[in-house]
């Protein structure tokens, strides 16, 4: 019985510092409600507050730019315990707060993370590589602060190739754009609507994929 009662009372106290690092606040505007979990209490409030307002920066123009149909509703989460640096599932974005940390300029990993809820691809039949490499073109076009936080495109080099995905396929993207405005929308459409195969790339270019990499290769800028 002794026991019990003190397993009980770790269990309270356990549950009560639990609460006092969560601290969750909850906003809306212009139609976009954001539920923002914290579970840092070192969280330098300047910087929470920079994420906050990129959520509302971008993610409506990525809204009006590709899915109207979005959700209006998104969590984001402040993680202590999650090891990478940010991913998103269910209109749940969650951030390292070790990250956030290390790079306090980087709050547009907002702006590529929102982006996968605008894509809503499910199970699409599209290559994830294009998945991730629109998410950063998206960065690239909408980013709020990418030069403070040193984050650009990469210059071509040989080594590379269309699916490396991120920021590469991204630059890709960025370059094709020149000569076919608003591809990326097209192609993210279709990856939304599961009609993305191989034989679009010639659809919308006039070109297969590989002989489009040929082409950027041989004439990168962008």
């Amino acid at each position: 019985m002794k026991k019990t009662s003190i397993l009980s009372i770790l269990f309270l106290m356990l549950m009560a510092g639990t609460s006092y690092a969560q601290q969750t606040s909850n906003y809306n505007k212009n139609g976009y409600r954001l539920t923002f979990i914290n579970y840092d209490n070192t969280l330098d409030t300047a910087l929470k507050t920079k994420l906050i307002n990129t959520f509302y920066k971008v993610y409506p123009e990525l809204a009006n730019a590709y899915n109207k149909k979005t959700l209006k509703a998104v969590t984001m989460i402040i993680d202590t315990n999650y090891k990478g640096v940010a991913e998103t599932a269910n209109g749940i974005v969650t951030i390292s707060s070790r990250w956030m940390h290390q790079r306090p300029e980087d709050i547009d990993v907002v702006t590529h993370e929102v982006m996968h809820i605008v894509q809503d691809y499910g199970q699409s039949t599209g290559p994830g590589w294009l998945t991730e490499g629109i998410a950063d073109y998206a960065r690239f076009k909408f980013g709020v602060n990418n030069p403070a936080a040193n984050w650009s495109l990469p210059a071509y080099k040989t080594t590379q190739n269309y699916d490396n995905s991120y920021r590469v396929t991204a630059r890709f993207l960025a370059w094709l754009e020149k000569s076919k405005p608003g591809i990326v929308k097209t192609f993210d459409g279709k990856m939304r609507d599961h009609t993305f195969t191989d034989d679009t790339w010639k659809q919308q270019t006039g070109k297969t994929l590989d002989e489009l990499w040929k082409d950027y290769s041989a004439n990168p800028t962008v």
